[in-house]
């Protein structure tokens, strides 16, 4: 596997891009605001020089999972590898069944395991999620980086319109988990 040299943007799955491009204990600092399990979809709106908003626009992701195949097929492969990781993906399936939250747990947990094995000994990794998930996946990290390196979780607080549909708190806050890779 090269090293890349210089400024690199891949585009693609980044479980692909961490497999083929990334080196064990290369990097420092991982900041992921991966997918919410939203159930939305999102679109690249494009502007004018003007800042107006142009018409065109391009579909980036869906949010939304199912347990189909290939979700089952990314559980399947972390469940044979055994260990901490294997045994909280049981634990979820057997709390959530083949649901959509299993789901997204199943596609999230190879990818931060990759992300573990990239980052440096000295390294941190920060994940940016909201209420949907966040409890499964500080149990997920927990098991991956080990609770001992969990650091801190950072409360993202933010305002903006919006009354809840039925009689609740707002939720407008997001998590920030920071683990570190060691003791350093």
């Amino acid at each position: 596997m090269a090293e890349p040299t210089g400024n690199v943007l891949y585009y693609g799955d980044n479980l692909d891009v961490l497999r083929l491009h990334v080196p064990d204990e290369s990097v420092d600092l991982v900041y992921l605001d991966p997918p919410f399990n939203s159930n939305a979809s999102y679109n690249v709106l494009f502007g004018h020089a003007s800042g107006e908003k142009a018409a065109a626009q391009i579909k980036a992701f869906d949010d939304t999972w199912h347990w189909d195949q290939a979700a089952a097929a990314a559980f399947e492969m972390v469940v044979t590898g055994g260990g901490d990781v294997a045994d909280a993906l049981a634990a979820f399936q057997t709390l959530l069944g083949p649901s959509t939250m299993l789901a997204y747990l199943s596609m999230m947990a190879p990818r931060l395991m990759e992300l573990r094995r990239v980052l440096k000994p000295t390294g941190s990794l920060y994940l940016h999620c909201d209420p949907t998930a966040s409890h499964y996946l500080k149990l997920l990290l927990d098991a991956i980086f080990g609770a001992e390196n969990f650091r801190n979780e950072i409360a993202w607080c933010y305002y903006g319109p919006g009354s809840p549909k039925i009689k609740q708190f707002l939720r407008k806050h997001d998590t920030i988990f920071w683990y570190s890779n060691g003791d350093s």
